[in-house]
């Protein structure tokens, strides 16, 4: 592409556009965008979604495509091609690829920005954002979040994890970078509040953003349930392979984790919905009673059985296994490393999270003041 078409900031500067930003890793911005887009075609009949810069991707249609964009292809009707709500994504060399020549990839990647957010606000009423982590993400390639902020025209909103000194502290710094290349922040979102501590966090936390020019726009309850994992989280974190049930058990639930280290009788008392089983494959005690605990107790009894140290049941449980609709997987690991694995996962919302997206829609449409958002972004 000859130098002088590259395009240094967007053709369409009528169409609202926000830029979800958050304080750290993990502190919900995903899920806050997901709801908020969904709040937003409340009022607005065509809303837009773009992940400029992308850091958890996969191969999709035949490009690297953010986890995020797709999630939102998914679970929208948004009728964007899915390479402009994802047209940047950073892999294994990304980074020394730029260092070594910043001149010229810089103008490149701001080009693919441009161009694929005036993809994604063609015929839209509103724009969503969804940025890379906290203000500073993407620094070292010239494209921070404050700097994408700034390029795209967008105001800004914060999420950071609940509480009252050190989100503050939290949306203070980010801040300031927004502030240093123009952007407005226009609000802050706190997630993952203790509900009885809600009235609390909103009044003095509320107060102190105040001060700094920052609206409170609400305050998003800890919800355990979006923290669980299913089937399919499981099997990627601790590297198993499916034995069994794949298609029908993937999508299940995991409430609660049993290590099956106790006598088959002990664990009878386990056995109920959204139980997942770890045990070694050699104890044949333990899966032929779960099998038989699971006919009796209906379609599904649990959420599955993770078999461990890489050892099969003997061909005579492995046959009755595969008689039954029981999701299960093997894994090279112990019991006791599978289980902290899965305990200390991060449980990210996918596309078949049919549970967990309209509650998280629900979450957003109850507790966070559209109203004031939308007024803010000079729409309403």
């Amino acid at each position: 592409m000859p130098k002088d078409t590259y395009l240094t900031k967007p053709e369409n500067n009528l169409t609202p556009r926000l830029f979800v930003a958050a304080t750290r890793q993990n502190d919900g911005k995903t899920t806050t965008c997901l709801g908020l887009f969904s709040a937003l075609q409340h009022q607005f009949s065509r809303v837009g979604y773009i992940k400029p810069i992308g850091q958890r991707f996969i191969e999709y249609q035949n490009h690297l495509i953010d986890e995020d964009s797709l999630l939102f292809d998914k679970t929208y009707d948004i009728r964007t091609p899915i390479e402009s709500m994802s047209p940047v994504a950073i892999d294994s060399t990304f980074t020394r690829r730029y260092l070594d020549d910043p001149k010229g990839m810089y103008p490149i990647l701001v080009d693919k920005v441009i161009r694929a957010f005036d993809r994604s606000a063609y015929e839209k009423d509103i724009v969503i954002i969804e940025g890379s982590g906290h203000a500073g993400v993407g620094s070292i390639c010239n494209l921070s979040n404050a700097e994408v902020a700034r390029l795209l025209g967008a105001k800004a909103i914060i999420v950071a994890r609940g509480g009252i000194g050190k989100p503050v502290d939290e949306i203070s710094l980010n801040k300031s970078l927004f502030d240093r290349y123009g952007v407005e922040v226009v609000g802050a979102i706190l997630n993952k509040v203790e509900p009885s501590k809600m009235e609390l966090v909103r009044n003095y936390t509320g107060k102190a953003l105040a001060r700094m020019g920052v609206p409170l726009l609400g305050t998003i309850p800890t919800t355990a349930s979006l923290s669980f994992p299913n089937m399919a989280q499981v099997v990627e974190a601790v590297q198993g392979r499916w034995l069994n049930a794949q298609s029908s058990g993937q999508y299940n639930r995991i409430l609660n984790v049993v290590v099956g280290a106790m006598t088959a009788k002990s664990l009878i008392e386990y056995i109920r919905p959204g139980v997942l089983v770890i045990t070694p494959g050699d104890r044949d005690d333990v899966l032929l009673l779960t099998i038989a605990a699971c006919s009796v107790t209906g379609h599904k009894p649990l959420a599955g059985i993770v078999l461990t140290r890489n050892i099969l049941p003997s061909p005579h449980v492995m046959e009755m296994i595969a008689q039954t609709n029981i999701p299960v997987v093997i894994s090279h690991e112990e019991s006791y490393s599978v289980a902290s694995r899965i305990n200390s996962m991060t449980v990210k919302t996918q596309p078949g999270d049919a549970d967990k997206i309209p509650l998280i829609k629900k979450l957003i449409l109850e507790n966070v003041d559209t109203e004031h958002l939308i007024r803010a972004l000079g729409v309403g």
